[in-house]
């Protein structure tokens, strides 16, 4: 069985993610926060992003789902989803 995870962990592991691995400003990560707009990110990183996130969640985001995502409230959203 998963592990749950409340909004906040969700959110601050995602944004540990992002501003270690992607070398995004923390500054910048906000809920409303685009991440191919806003962030930068690319395919490729969507995908490194997707994988980052299965582990620690130990579920995978269909892939159906994740290209939805748009914002940074969008995977929080999605991983909420997830865990239930």
């Amino acid at each position: 069985m998963a592990k749950e995870f409340t909004r906040e962990e969700i959110l601050n592991k995602l944004t540990e993610i992002l501003v270690e691995d992607f070398e995004i400003s923390e500054d910048l990560i906000k809920p409303e926060a685009n991440l191919f707009e806003d962030l930068e990110l690319d395919s490729i990183d969507a995908v490194d992003l997707a994988v980052k996130l299965q582990y620690f969640t130990d579920k995978k985001i269909a892939p159906e789902n994740f290209k939805k995502i748009r914002t940074i409230d969008d995977v929080v959203n999605a991983i909420e989803e997830l865990l239930k």
